[in-house]
């Protein structure tokens, strides 16, 4: 018996091609399979109902159990599906935000939860360097907005406040399980993606690469890695030979400084510009976990 598992996504895709195939039989036959499909979603959700009945009767479902099943993302997904789900959606925001704010952290900001409305909107700010940061709605988008998203598919609307500047605002559909497990290509969703060599990265080291289509230019420090697209925010050269120093009188700094241009980035502070303050490099999110270096990037970037 093979005992790999199969890819959810890939799944979701193919259960979405074998309906649109049938409906080249005519509207009957897409709608049986229709049915079918939501026959079957329904049975699998009774058996995993009664699973964790009997497993709470047994006195197995405890705390740590629970913590598992949350914790991974195929049986989270199909227990959101389900209504099953054992934690609230402001719980799992909370919990989305905690495993975010680490590179968060890493660029010197942080995130703080102010309400999760029955609405469904999501009211956050963001605090320190993210607060008034030119980068800061690429760190939104791209690390707090899909964690959330995906811990907590049932939300509307993220509202971020940035001392009443505009807020940021998202939608995702929760239509059947079909779309809960469809391919990140079909939709643009934000993939975490392992970046080879980054974890072997030395402290003070720089490197550049190119993780599913997108160019990188990272480099690790004492308090963690951190990853930038590979282009100057002053004249859009690569960092092709760059490498990195110290600022003066400034213990622990790391300095980026263009080949090209000779502009000097702040590597720890966002990568700002320390001539011109307002430009910003674009910051890459980024988590390091079980020993590898991850980054997000846009499925449509992928080659």
């Amino acid at each position: 018996m093979s005992t790999s598992s199969p890819d959810p996504a890939a799944t979701g895709e193919r259960i979405e091609r074998l309906l649109e195939a049938s409906a080249a039989a005519g509207p009957i036959a897409r709608e049986r399979a229709e049915e079918l499909v939501r026959l079957v979603v329904e049975l699998y959700g009774a058996g995993l109902e009664r699973v964790l009945e009997l497993a709470y009767d047994a006195g197995a479902l405890d705390d740590d159990l629970l913590a598992s099943l949350a914790g991974d993302e195929l049986v989270s997904s199909l227990l959101l599906v389900h209504g099953l789900h054992p934690y609230g959606v402001e719980e799992r925001v909370q919990r989305a935000l905690d495993d975010v704010r680490p590179y968060l952290g890493s660029h010197g900001g942080d995130v703080a939860l102010l309400e999760v409305t029955d609405e469904g909107v999501v009211r956050l700010e963001l605090l320190g360097s993210c607060d008034g940061c030119a980068s800061s709605a690429v760190t939104l988008e791209l690390a707090v907005e899909d964690a959330i998203y995906a811990a907590a598919p049932e939300i509307l609307r993220i509202e971020v406040e940035e001392k009443a500047k505009a807020a940021a605002q998202g939608v995702i559909p929760v239509e059947s399980l079909t779309a809960r497990l469809r391919a990140p290509e079909q939709s643009g969703q934000v993939v975490w993606t392992a970046a080879a060599g980054l974890d072997e990265l030395a402290v003070g080291e720089l490197c550049r690469t190119s993780v599913a289509g997108l160019d990188v230019v990272a480099c690790r420090l004492l308090s963690g890695v951190y990853a930038y697209r590979d282009a100057c925010a002053a004249c859009g050269a690569p960092f092709e030979g760059a490498g990195l120093q110290r600022a003066p009188s400034t213990p622990g700094s790391a300095v980026l400084t263009c080949p090209t241009c000779g502009a000097h980035f702040d590597v720890r502070r966002a990568g700002i510009d320390l001539e011109e303050p307002e430009r910003h490099l674009e910051p890459v999110p980024l988590l390091e976990r079980d020993g590898a270096v991850e980054v997000a990037v846009r499925a449509s970037v992928a080659v």
